[in-house]
């Protein structure tokens, strides 16, 4: 921006003159062709006013107060257009009048710069706080956010203090039909979108909270899970090969845990302690939460440590995610089991046939499990529970009828 586009000018409004025949000097400051305008709180008669040379004759009585009165203001206006430019950040003509009115300025900022910023913040955090999976969700959601842009706006970026509401609920129609996300994908996508922008309001870029109004869709989803049936089927299924054979051992201590993928994958040795009670018990850090999980070792878990148990001190053996999933597959085509098993399964199954249908109350459920809150428990085991009360309900149905 060069300085031929900014100026500063002084004029009279002839057309309010008062009764003393006085009328109001303004200051016109024009950026780019955009003007402002505001009252020096000057009143003069015209005939003192040299438009042209732009001071108040020296014939007026006060002509020497008013002149430094105008150098003042000019001088004032000069020094905050030169500091704005010397940020060099992009300002308005209202930034320039707000910075000369000694206004606190709204930084500017725009969304996609910000949130590469806010990455590169983060990615310093990993190995420290943050897991590098972590990190690696936030890149994708600024890479859905940069497509995204040019897929609305034709633009590579967006002013962030103009996101709103309309901006949101346009990102997630983008994800859903240009991205087929499902709405729980979508979901977190926002909720990781949310948190640089949360830090944006409080740096001062935006005075509002766009999130506000922004409300979720609710997904419900079904668990699925092993029933008790399919649970021993499962267990009494044989398996010739051995890998298969470690893969459903690995399950069924899933099943009777409750651990996740991660943390059956790092048990080790010390993890395994003599609880109040005398028995085994598995103590170590969820490593989705970090928070600490306690679960006694109950017989069938405790056969299968014992089985592997070796001079190493890891537990298991090691095995990929996918490798695991992908043997599960195999296992429940031979074993009968219609139903499309992942290692996640062994959890919800230990959650709802091992504790739950046992009649282990929710809050001891939402503890060995390693949830941070009830709430999530409740969410996801609510209609576990429901059906487990159904089935309570149509025993009780049948002792009546044959008590009449």
């Amino acid at each position: 921006m060069t300085t031929e586009n900014f100026n500063i000018l002084f004029v009279q409004a002839k057309n309010r003159t008062n009764k003393k025949n006085q009328s109001p000097l303004y200051c016109r400051i024009t950026l780019n062709g955009i003007r402002k305008q505001f009252s020096t709180g000057i009143h003069i008669e015209s005939i003192y006013w040299n438009s042209k040379k732009q001071f108040v004759l020296k014939t007026h009585k006060t002509a020497s107060l008013y002149n430094s009165l105008l150098d003042n203001i000019k001088s004032k206006i000069n020094n905050a257009y030169g500091v704005l430019k010397l940020e060099d950040n992009v300002f308005t003509i209202q930034d320039i009048l707000d910075k000369y009115l000694g206004k606190e300025i709204k930084k500017k900022e725009n969304i996609l710069y910000y949130y590469k910023q806010y990455l590169l913040k983060i990615k310093k955090l990993v190995g420290l706080e943050l897991k590098d999976s972590t990190y690696n969700k936030f890149v994708y959601v600024g890479n859905h956010l940069e497509a995204f842009l040019k897929w609305k706006f034709r633009k590579t970026d967006f002013p962030l203090d103009e996101l709103g509401l309309q901006f949101l609920d346009d990102f997630e129609y983008y994800l859903k039909t240009e991205k087929k996300q499902s709405q729980i994908t979508i979901n977190k996508t926002i909720q990781r979108f949310r948190t640089p922008i949360k830090q944006a309001i409080s740096e001062g870029y935006l005075d509002r909270d766009p999130f506000i109004l922004h409300k979720p869709k609710t997904v419900r989803k079904t668990v699925i899970f092993l029933s008790t049936a399919e649970l021993k089927t499962f267990e009494e299924a044989i398996m010739s090969q051995k890998r298969l054979s470690f893969v459903q051992d690995l399950f069924i201590f899933c099943c009777y845990t409750g651990l996740a993928y991660n943390e059956m994958a790092n048990l080790r040795k010390q993890h395994i302690q003599i609880g109040f009670d005398g028995m085994n018990w598995i103590q170590m850090m969820r490593e989705k939460t970090q928070g600490q999980i306690s679960i006694p070792i109950l017989p069938k878990a405790q056969e299968i440590i014992e089985k592997y148990t070796s001079d190493n001190n890891r537990i298991f053996p090691t095995i990929s995610n996918q490798k695991f999933n992908s043997y599960l597959k195999e296992i429940a085509d031979i074993s009968g089991i219609n139903k499309r098993l992942t290692h996640h399964i062994a959890r919800k199954t230990f959650a709802s046939t091992v504790l739950l249908y046992n009649d282990v109350p929710m809050e001891i459920v939402s503890e060995l499990l390693g949830h941070s809150n009830m709430t999530i428990t409740q969410e996801s085991y609510g209609k576990v529970v429901q059906k487990k009360v159904s089935e309570e309900m149509n025993k009780l149905k049948l002792k009546i009828t044959e008590y009449h």
